[in-house]
């Protein structure tokens, strides 16, 4: 995986090459490579620099110019203090470590880059890094600011709150079909089922040791380090059911009635609809709403369900590999969801993912973005079957554009290699 390059590398190598106008905000879900994307770009950007993970052991002194945090020729000397424990990283452990990143930017004829990883894990961090900031572009100091971040709702609060107008951000999704594709060598199925998790492709031969990971490594920090211990939650047992069941469930809508009464736990509506929404800020799952011209008849709408990387559906499934491309019925659903997955992680900012139903007639999704409408109907069968809900919403909104997905439309490979903002091209 270090190899390969995420086009996100080549967005944030030319935003370090301008001039420092805005903090950089790097964040997406766990295990989608923002790290690497940015020891990638500091590597070749040719420019002092130093990355810094808040959540790892301080490296202590760093010799004069041999530290591998050190990038880009830097011909100074990073003067570290002894090393900090890591509950004791605060807004004056940060302090000093911009005012060292600020003596290297004077220092060096091409100015610095500050990279810090995992920014959350410090205590009122925004508002401190806004006072840094501030004070650097009133005194033109020529250092670049890299904020790496894994919870995208904290990362969010903090930065809308404290820092508007200050900050570009550079979202890192779960990896696509064709980039697991051309870095690992997945097949459709593969990737259906394994999903886009790049740290555990290597582990695919070994489906145990596979689900282990997955569950240990990467569901497990994401509920408790990105969620638990960084949002308030009064029933987090209930928000690990919820996990659970709309991974089980991708691809259907489910009332929160229905949930609760299969969580069989103490909550209601309110609470499980706030539940959902963190979950989907972490990158994991999507609650979809029903399309309608009118927003309050969307808010009022059953969330239809979609994992935002197939991998968590499947762990949840008790399917081996070969028992999930054997069993048809499962893998429509596996196909239905990689494809509602795709359009939410490539829609970016301007598009938005719904799902449509009329009496029995359904779209399985509905991309918006501003005024344009395309809506989608998979089908993963041998035949094409019924697309009485496309035309259905097509008299109904008839600017749409329609497609279908699968036995009798577009290969659902095919699919998954366009983004989703190409969908409303005609």
């Amino acid at each position: 995986m270090n190899g390969y390059r995420r086009p996100h590398t080549k967005i944030l190598l030319s935003r370090l090459r301008e001039e420092p106008r805005w903090l950089i905000l790097v964040t997406g879900p766990r295990q989608t490579g923002k790290t690497t994307i940015v020891d990638q770009v500091l590597r070749k950007l040719r420019r002092p620099s130093r990355r810094i993970a808040v959540d790892a052991p301080d490296p202590g002194t760093v010799p004069r110019a041999t530290s591998d945090m050190l990038s880009g020729g830097f011909g100074g000397e990073w003067h570290a203090s002894a090393p900090t424990p890591l509950d004791r990283r605060d807004e004056r452990w940060l302090v000093r470590q911009w005012e060292q990143a600020r003596l290297a930017s004077r220092r060096s004829e091409s100015g610095f880059v500050l990279a810090l990883d995992e920014i959350q894990k410090i205590p009122n961090w925004s508002e401190t890094v806004k006072g840094l900031w501030d004070a650097d572009r009133r005194d033109r100091i020529p250092l670049h600011v890299v904020l790496l971040g894994s919870a995208p709702l904290l990362m969010q609060k903090g930065m809308n709150e404290s820092l508007a107008g200050r900050y570009e951000v550079i979202n890192v999704e779960h990896w696509s079909f064709a980039e697991m594709a051309d870095a690992f060598d997945f097949d459709l199925d593969r990737y259906l089922y394994f999903g886009g998790y790049p740290g555990t492709a290597p582990l695919v031969r070994d489906e145990a040791r596979w689900r282990a990971f997955v569950r240990r490594s990467l569901i497990e920090p994401n509920i408790e380090r990105d969620i638990l211990s960084l949002q308030r939650v009064d029933k987090p047992i209930l928000l690990k059911r919820l996990f659970a069941l709309a991974s089980e469930y991708s691809g259907e809508i489910l009332s929160y009635n229905k949930m609760l009464g299969q969580l069989d736990g103490a909550g209601n509506t309110t609470t499980l609809a706030r539940y959902l929404d963190l979950l989907s800020n972490a990158g994991l799952i999507a609650g979809l709403s029903k399309y309608a011209s009118r927003p309050h008849r969307r808010r009022a709408s059953s969330p239809k369900l979609n994992v935002l990387n197939t991998a968590l559906m499947s762990v949840h499934s008790g399917y081996t590999f070969a028992q999930a491309r054997a069993d048809r019925t499962f893998r429509g659903r596996l196909v239905e969801t990689a494809a509602g997955a795709h359009l939410i992680n490539t829609g970016g900012t301007d598009c938005r993912v719904h799902y449509w139903r009329d009496r029995n007639r359904e779209v399985d999704f509905v991309l918006e973005r501003g005024r344009e409408l395309a809506a989608f109907e998979v089908k993963s069968g041998k035949r094409r079957g019924n697309v009485g809900g496309l035309d259905a919403f097509a008299k109904s909104f008839p600017a749409v554009t329609t497609h279908v997905v699968g036995k009798g439309g577009t290969p659902i490979a095919e699919f998954l290699l366009k983004p989703a903002q190409e969908w409303f091209e005609r």
